[in-house]
């Protein structure tokens, strides 16, 4: 059985879908050990209601250190699920090839510091791009510059809104990543 471990910083839908896929068998031989938030937050309550353990280690220096210290050693896999903390150089050593992230765009454009939700959605539709989607990466010290695993794009609509892009991205995501997590995991 691999151990995966997520990392949240808000409502927690793409840790269900994970939570769902592992009891699904869609992610096979795979549990989610331990979730992690970076702030009160409804993925937590997700967390809760499936018996998962789970922390809140807030934001700040020693962030990382104390996510390193709750983290169990066995841990095949680590996920950023809508996580929007940055991970320390020295935690994404120690997880090297171990950690990934879903990011609303595709990668590599529109990534980086700032580049989150809405965020991506808005810079997409002012450079007037013809696609967007969702990517899949290992996650390094630098932001979202991490090699690609995974990545599905769709058109996008003339007329196309930043909630509407962000519902479409939602879809996608929910479609590759567990394709992404089967794949590093070796399912």
């Amino acid at each position: 059985m691999k151990n995966i471990v997520v990392l949240v910083s808000g409502g927690g839908t793409n840790l269900q879908r994970i939570i769902d896929c592992t009891e699904n068998g869609e992610i096979p031989d795979a549990k989610v050990t331990l979730v992690v938030a970076d702030r009160e937050c409804f993925g937590l309550q997700r967390a809760e209601k499936h018996g998962i353990p789970h922390h809140l280690i807030k934001r700040g220096q020693e962030f990382s250190l104390k996510l390193a210290q709750v983290v169990p050693g066995d841990t095949d896999l680590v996920i950023l699920a809508g996580f929007l903390s940055i991970l320390s150089t020295e935690f994404c050593e120690k997880f090297r090839g171990k950690i990934i992230n879903i990011h609303p765009a595709l990668l590599p454009k529109f990534g980086g510091k700032g580049m989150w939700g809405h965020h991506v959605h808005q810079a997409v539709l002012d450079a007037g791009e013809a696609e967007s989607g969702a990517t899949v990466h290992f996650v390094t010290p630098g932001i979202d510059e991490g090699e690609i695993i995974l990545q599905k794009s769709f058109e996008v609509a003339e007329d196309e809104t930043v909630e509407g892009l962000a519902e479409k991205v939602h879809r996608i995501e929910y479609e590759i990543f567990p394709k992404a997590i089967n794949k590093v995991l070796g399912a």
